[in-house]
């Protein structure tokens, strides 16, 4: 298992409840807008609340065969909500997010508006994406 983030408390925070809990996860410290490293191929791939439309063939790659991408982020509407990214190159439009996938095979999506908290809502799309191939 591998995590990125480019904060390092972030990822200092992951590392402390991963040592509580015994398990081995190789946490790497990456800043996603400079080059990226290998990072190889994974049988899950978990991506939440980033989005690189020119990067998303590199993320389709990293996923083996027969694996699966769930990916969630923001909807161009989360700009209504007051809090959260405001650049068009960080919200999805709606209807998106199974074109960008492609061509895993999206095998659960949804676009939604959903409570974070008492005072605060998101707007996301989800997808779970297998490769079929």
């Amino acid at each position: 298992m591998v995590a990125v983030d480019r904060d390092s408390e972030q990822l200092g925070a992951g590392r402390d409840f991963a040592a509580l809990r015994g398990l081995k996860i190789d946490f790497r410290c990456v800043d996603l807008e400079a080059p990226w490293p290998e990072f190889g191929d994974f049988d899950v791939v978990l991506l939440f609340n980033y989005l690189d439309r020119a990067r998303i063939l590199q993320v389709i790659q990293s996923v083996a065969p027969a694996g699966v991408l769930v990916m969630e982020t923001f909807l161009e509407a989360q700009r209504e909500l007051g809090w959260g990214p405001t650049s068009g190159e960080h919200l999805l439009r709606a209807g998106e997010l199974a074109t960008l996938v492609a061509p895993l095979e999206v095998v659960h999506g949804r676009e939604v508006l959903e409570p974070v908290d008492v005072d605060r809502w998101r707007a996301v799309a989800s997808a779970v994406a297998r490769r079929i191939k």
